[in-house]
């Protein structure tokens, strides 16, 4: 499994990055590292969409599932069978969103590998022999950066971009009323939930990356922006859609 794991995974990525590494001018690491984002980010380009699209779809649902949870509190099979038919009803699949990330999580572990050792010497013995194979990679990158090591700076620049793409993901809702009834109360834990993720996964970037080499962290704050500038652009197709469709016919006379 780890062979075929570095055939297919871990060597193309190798040598894609050691090959930009050669053809741009000045051999900086570090550029070449934000071409090798855009290059993989582009290939999962349809993956990513499909798994933004999902993800929106079913932040967009949760007040209607959340009134399913009202309607049916103690009553799990037909609370089940009435999320089902919603599901339907909009056409999403619950897991559809998941699918597209696993399929990714080969491709962030290669880059790791490339990172955490692929740049070492002796490594790039599993460079293609048609590609030039330079006697060693030079880790300072924009004359300044070392990226072989851990960078305080781009782990929060990474976790200040994480917040900005979980910010757009969570669907705006109306102040919820504190009752008694165990409906409000669920929904205002939903709230709850939503908010201490919001704030979780940004800080889990940043601790990290302060664990990880400087070139991943720079993948990964590329990446993260990437993403949520993907994420702004579908969002603003969907609800330019979603507009067209509520503007009224007028009759031409």
């Amino acid at each position: 499994m780890t062979h075929i794991f570095t055939i297919i995974f871990y060597q193309p990525i190798l040598n894609l990055l050691v090959w930009l590494y050669d053809v741009i001018p000045g051999h900086d690491i570090g550029i070449a590292i934000i071409l090798l984002t855009i290059i993989i980010k582009l290939i999962l380009l349809p993956l990513s969409k499909k798994a933004i699209v999902s993800q929106k779809a079913l932040q967009d649902l949760q007040p209607k599932i959340e009134e399913l949870k009202k309607k049916y509190p103690d009553n799990k099979e037909e609370q089940g069978k009435a999320m089902i038919k919603l599901y339907q009803e909009n056409k999403i699949n619950p897991f559809s969103s998941c699918l597209p990330l696993l399929i990714q999580l080969p491709f962030l572990l290669a880059v790791y590998q490339v990172f955490r050792t692929g740049l070492m010497k002796g490594s790039l013995d599993l460079v293609y022999p048609f590609i030039n194979r330079p006697e060693s990679i030079n880790v300072i990158s924009f004359g300044f950066l070392n990226l072989s090591e851990r960078n305080i700076p781009l782990a929060v620049l990474a976790g200040l971009a994480q917040f900005w793409q979980a910010k757009m993901m969570i669907t705006s809702k109306p102040p919820v009323a504190v009752r008694s009834d165990k409906g409000s109360l669920d929904e205002s834990m939903a709230a709850m939930m939503n908010k201490q993720m919001l704030y979780f996964m940004p800080a889990f970037t940043v601790f990290i990356g302060l664990s990880l080499p400087g070139g991943l962290t720079l993948y990964w704050f590329v990446v993260t922006i990437l993403t949520a500038l993907q994420q702004v652009f579908i969002f603003n197709k969907i609800i330019n859609k979603d507009k067209k469709l509520e503007q009224p016919i007028v009759p031409v006379k």
